[in-house]
Order: structure tokens, then C-alpha cells, then sequence
């Protein structure tokens, strides 16, 4: 590695509490002998890293922030064999499993207990280099850049819940509740499923930025919540059956109050949005009465990623038209700023 400097800087959060974000320099990583080291060339901020600066999500600190990110390998661990400096790679935030425990014997590292992941558990992508287990990176194909590579992981949550776990199939009735990042990968991962038709809901916030780019997208049919009555909406659509899949992206209460509303007897509710609180209040007897069958999801299992690598790759899920914003690290204030001020729609940081 020819670097100037053995240091770098990294966007910590310090302590525990609201706020406490900060840059601050660091050594660049030294690697393991099953590592490699990354220079990162882009990261996607997530929802999950604004519940850490609300501290509304579990976290190790002192830690740099980022788990989203893409970039080329400089450095390899002697143990190494599948990857070589100058590969281009993504890469699971599945680090720390411990390998042993039933989940992770069953092939379910990533809510292994044990994990630390990079971001909040372990130094993360806020950086210029990481250091990354060989066995959780995914080779980036030269038709998809840094830029679209950063946004592989949050497209292959929804790839994994929307059709690996809920299922999708052809002509479904699909909702998407709540028209973010995280809503518009899902509506995608559900068209191209075979999604019949894909119903996205929002709020009128959301007439400003994220409806025009749902549109940009292909989608054309849209329910404001705060204007008009949702489940109404569906049972108009749907002549009265209500959605195949109801896919809760927005991490709102009352939306996923709605879901329930909105699904048809025997249909599926797809969880992949975080509320960010202990508890809410759910419609239980409804989804009893209903049969409908729910899908709580975390993080992402092995076979989704090459499976999206390949959807980004052809098109079919396209992450480009979602990066809205870039900013270098040391605009990480602003680049927070526009996200939850619900301006962006995909938000990069350039170490």
C-alpha cells in the first residue's frame, strides 16, 4: 500500500446520548491474515445510521459510522486466495459471528448475537480504508460503479425480505409503505419479481422529492396517507380483496397499523422498516382474523447478494437513479443534514 500518512480520518460517534458525532483521525487499519484492506471509494448513509446519531440503534462507541459501502482492495492477509489488490468488492456486514452457534451453523450469521459489524459494532465505512474478512466480500462487476456499489447493501435487504423471504409472485398486488430508500429498492425487488402491480404510500412530505423519483422509476400509482383514507384506497384497487403483500418500509406506526388494513385474508406483511422505538400499538385481532402471515426481517442472508448484484447489474433494479446527493467527509454535517430533512433520497460520502 503507498499511502503518505499511517493515519486517516474517520467520522466516530464518541459516547453514548443524542449528537455525538465527530471527525477524528486514527490509524489506518492493520490487517488480519483472513482481511483484506479497502480503500473505500463510496458509502451510502442509512436509516441506521441516523438512529445512532438519535442513539436509537445499538452501538459499540468509540466506532466510525458506515456499513454501506463499496471499493478496491490494496492490501491482502497472507491466508487470502479468492481476492487480489486492485479487486473492486462490496462486502456483508456480517463481521464477528462466532461460528458456532445454531444460527451460524445453519447458515444465519447475520443475527448471529455475537456480530459486530462494521458501523456500530466494529469501525466502520465512514473512512478511508477498512479492513474486511475475505469470506463476506462480493466482487463489484466493472458495469456497476462505486457510486451504484455503495447502495448494494440497503438493495440487497430488500431483495432478501420482498422475494427471497416474502416471496413475491407473479401479478401480485403489491404496497410499499413509505417511499424512501429503503421503499423504492422494495417496490423494484417486487417488480422485478413480477409484481402485477406496485402501490407506493407516503405522505404529502414527500410530493417534493421522493414522488417524482418513484416516478422517474416507472411508478405511477401513489396514496397519500395524510390525504386520504389508505385502506379505502386498496380496497378500491383491489375491488374490495386487499394487497398479495403489504411491505412496511416506513418505520411509522400508524402506516404499520394500516398494513394490516390493507393486506387481504391470507396475504403477507413484509417488515423491513425500523421504528426506532421499545414498542407500538399493532392491530393484533385484525391480523388474526385475517390470517395474514408477517415477515420480520434483519440485515441480509448469503444468497441475496449475488442474486442483487446480478438485478443492478442488468438493470432491473436501479440504484443510480436513488443517488441523489454526495458530499466528501469532511461535509458528513451536511450530508446528515439533507437526509433527514427527507431533501435526499440516497446520500453518499466520498472518503
Amino acid at each position: 500500500m503507498n499511502t503518505k500518512s499511517k493515519n486517516m480520518i474517520g467520522l466516530y460517534k464518541t459516547h453514548k446520548g443524542v449528537g455525538n458525532l465527530e471527525l477524528r483521525e486514527t490509524s489506518i487499519p492493520v490487517i488480519k491474515p483472513n482481511e483484506v484492506l479497502i480503500e473505500i471509494m463510496a458509502a451510502g448513509i442509512c436509516g441506521t445510521d441516523i438512529h445512532i446519531k438519535h442513539d436509537l440503534f445499538p452501538y459499540y462507541p468509540p466506532v466510525i459510522l458506515g456499513h454501506e459501502f463499496s471499493g478496491k482492495i490494496l492490501e491482502i492477509g497472507q491466508e487470502v486466495t479468492l481476492f487480489k489488490p486492485g479487486d473492486r468488492v462490496v462486502g456483508e456486514p456480517h463481521t464477528r459471528a462466532c461460528g458456532k452457534c445454531e444460527l451460524c451453523r445453519t447458515g444465519n450469521i447475520q443475527i448471529c448475537a455475537q456480530k459486530r459489524s462494521p458501523g456500530w459494532g466494529i469501525d466502520g465505512a465512514f473512512a478511508k480504508y477498512l479492513a474486511f474478512p475475505e469470506h463476506l466480500l462480493h466482487a463489484l462487476p466493472d458495469n456497476i460503479s462505486y457510486e451504484e456499489g455503495a447502495l448494494i447493501e440497503p438493495a440487497a435487504n430488500a431483495v432478501q425480505d420482498v422475494l427471497e423471504r416474502a416471496k413475491v409472485e407473479p401479478n401480485d398486488f403489491v404496497v410499499v409503505n413509505g417511499p424512501g430508500p429503503i421503499g423504492l429498492l422494495s417496490a423494484m425487488a417486487a417488480r422485478a419479481g413480477g409484481a402485477g402491480t406496485v402501490v407506493l404510500v407516503g405522505t404529502s412530505s414527500d410530493k417534493r422529492y421522493r414522488i417524482p423519483v418513484a416516478e422517474k422509476l416507472g411508478f405511477d400509482r401513489f396514496i397519500i396517507a395524510d390525504e386520504q383514507d389508505g385502506i379505502k384506497a386498496i380496497e378500491e384497487m383491489t375491488n374490495g380483496r386487499g394487497a398479495d403483500l403489504v411491505v412496511e418500509a416506513s418505520g411509522s406506526a400508524r402506516a404499520i397499523a394500516a398494513s394490516v388494513g390493507m393486506v387481504r385474508r391470507l396475504g403477507r406483511i413484509c417488515q423491513i422498516g425500523i421504528v426506532g422505538k421499545p414498542e407500538i400499538a399493532f392491530p393484533w385481532d385484525l391480523a388474526g382474523w385475517k390470517g395474514c402471515t408477517i415477515y420480520f426481517n434483519l440485515s441480509t442472508g448469503y444468497t441475496c447478494w449475488d442474486r442483487t448484484i446480478g438485478l443492478v447489474a442488468s438493470g432491473k433494479i436501479d440504484v443510480k437513479t436513488l443517488i441523489t446527493h454526495s458530499y466528501p467527509l469532511v461535509e458528513w454535517e451536511r450530508a446528515f443534514e439533507v437526509v433527514e430533512s427527507q431533501e435526499a433520497i440516497k446520500t453518499l460520502i466520498i472518503p
